[in-house]
């Protein structure tokens, strides 16, 4: 394998995996809503597996068992602190929209706030593109296949929220064009951070455990605290057992490319 290789599958996978998930985001919106729903449920399964078979596993491989679950357990705090942020700013700006009688002070807000909120999307889908970017690279650096999983699984969790982001643009008064634009450029976000991320990390794999353990620790954060609270809200017999079935196929993709690749 020359030096470039990694670097050329980061780029493949960065650009591959952020136009897939933007245009398999726009395509699913014409689609029902329970449909979001079994993306999501598929993405639990996807994020968990590129955990559990594969980031840990190499975390641990090449670092001490102390150092990277310690880095786990302070990645899962960080997260959580991040989002706390995210969520007091987010009822701030409401807050400021409402009067004393908590009615809206201006137009609707659906197209009142000037599409402030839509920005806040871009601002912050840009930073989580650019830190699945990061990721990506330090698994390809690791291994070929360790990235080949991480990615899919980075695009499995990626088209849901592509979803979301571009709902929300829409409730902030952008045209369906102008969403769609903002979404794809916030894409770019994910190779710049495989850029970045290769040129930081190529010559320190010494530190790759330790960038290994904070990505393990973000996707299983982005799983548990994020999308498998919303599988809760469908607490239907039926639907749970859909839920558990598409998330084994989600964990079994992940085991199948690591079979594959390896094998």
């Amino acid at each position: 394998m020359t030096a470039l290789s990694p670097l050329y599958a980061i780029v493949v996978a960065c650009l591959a995996g952020g136009v897939l998930a933007i245009l398999a985001a726009a395509g699913t919106l014409a689609l029902h809503a329970r449909w979001i729903s079994k993306l999501v449920s598929f993405a639990v399964g996807a994020l968990l597996g590129a955990v559990f078979l594969e980031l840990l596993p190499h975390a641990l491989e090449h670092g001490s068992t102390g150092s990277v679950m310690a880095t786990v357990l302070g990645g899962l705090l960080l997260f959580f602190l991040l989002e706390k942020l995210v969520l007091w700013r987010h009822s701030h700006l409401d807050a400021e929209t409402l009067g004393e009688n908590g009615q809206p002070t201006g137009a609707p807000h659906a197209h009142g706030d000037g599409g402030r909120s839509g920005l806040m999307i871009v601002i912050g889908n840009s930073v989580h593109n650019f830190c699945d970017g990061i990721v990506i690279a330090a698994a390809f650096l690791t291994d070929f296949a360790l990235g080949t999983a991480t990615a899919l699984a980075i695009v499995a969790h990626a088209i849901p929220q592509q979803v979301g982001d571009f709902a929300v643009l829409l409730h902030s008064g952008y045209a369906r064009r102008r969403a769609f634009a903002y979404n794809l450029v916030t894409g770019v976000a994910t190779l710049l951070g495989g850029l970045a991320g290769y040129a930081a990390l190529a010559s320190m794999q010494h530190v790759l455990p330790t960038v290994l353990a904070i990505a393990s620790a973000s996707l299983l954060y982005v799983a548990v605290a994020d999308l498998i609270p919303s599988l809760h809200r469908h607490p239907a017999p039926a639907a749970t057992v859909q839920q558990l079935l598409l998330i084994a196929i989600g964990i079994g993709l992940i085991a199948g490319v690591h079979r594959w690749l390896e094998g």
